[in-house]
């Protein structure tokens, strides 16, 4: 079993497959590196594809120190997984708490980056539930205390989020749960407090986000109510940025709508490696007084 090692000697686990240029897919809160399986089918084809579990997610390693799961160390997990694959850059795809890591490794990193795929990204980021969010990250560390990751699933993972998952796709949503009720109890309690809990929202980084040249893909499922301000938000202020918006789908899109999800990606991967996804013309920009 493959494993990267961290600066504080983490080991991160890794799978890979496939040739071409490199592509890091990177999880959200709910996940770990077999949440990209569709992913990882599809463009193994044409890239070389990787997937890892962040530091907390077995069969990577969970640290006890809740002070070891900061923003800032989940962004450099990332870099650690290229660091160890003796990668240069990537075109790096994250979700959720994967995608805010992504955007930091972005911003920190951006020479390390071919482009960014931004996913579900910016939960609790929404302008007055800073405090609602943080109280919640950390009720439900507390619920991970008690009950355990089986007791959570019932509760976080029928999430208002999760429901047009569980709808549209049964068979598909019972995978994600069984495997979301698999995480370590530990691991995701310290998730909890140490990234969920402590990380600024985006509006935080409003100069460094408005820095970046880097191709970038912002995906949101028009269901995903936590995600739409922020994903717009994200789109108005990177300028090499396109959004997309999947109709009736939720915040887990790569699984919800896979097949949609990869032809939404593949496109934009495309036009990067041929270079031609660059900055919006700014004529394209409305100005007062014109439409």
């Amino acid at each position: 079993m493959p494993f990267a090692t961290t600066r504080e000697n983490v080991r991160l686990h890794y799978e890979e497959a496939g040739d071409g240029r490199p592509l890091l897919f990177v999880h959200e809160f709910a996940g770990d590196w077999r949440a990209w399986e569709p992913q990882m089918r599809y463009f193994a084809r044409r890239y070389r594809c990787i997937t890892f579990s962040f530091r907390g997610y077995h069969p990577s390693d969970v640290p006890d120190d809740p002070s070891s799961y900061s923003y800032e160390h989940f962004r450099d997990d990332v870099i650690a997984v290229l660091d160890h694959l003796k990668i240069d850059k990537a075109h790096i795809c994250g979700l959720s708490q994967g995608g805010y890591a992504t955007l930091h490794a972005g911003i920190k990193y951006p020479q390390r980056a071919l482009s960014l795929t931004l996913a579900g990204t910016g939960s609790g980021s929404e302008r007055g539930v800073l405090d609602e969010f943080r109280d919640a990250a950390r009720a439900t560390a507390a619920e991970y205390d008690k009950a355990g990751s089986e007791g959570v699933a019932k509760t976080y993972g029928m999430g208002p989020s999760r429901i047009p998952f569980e709808v549209k796709d049964p068979r598909g949503y019972r995978e994600f749960y069984d495997q979301f009720a698999s995480h370590s109890d530990t691991g995701a309690a310290n998730t909890l407090r140490g990234y969920q809990a402590g990380r600024p929202p985006l509006y935080e980084f409003a100069a460094d986000i408005e820095k970046i040249t880097l191709p970038t893909l912002i995906i949101c499922g028009d269901e995903d109510d936590a995600c739409i301000e922020p994903s717009i938000y994200l789109k108005k202020r990177i300028a090499a940025s396109g959004l997309a918006v999947f109709p009736k789908s939720g915040h887990t899109v790569n699984i919800e709508e896979p097949a949609l999800f990869n032809q939404t990606l593949g496109d934009f991967l495309a036009l990067v490696d041929a270079g031609r996804w660059g900055a919006r013309d700014k004529r394209s920009i409305r100005t007062k007084g014109r439409l």
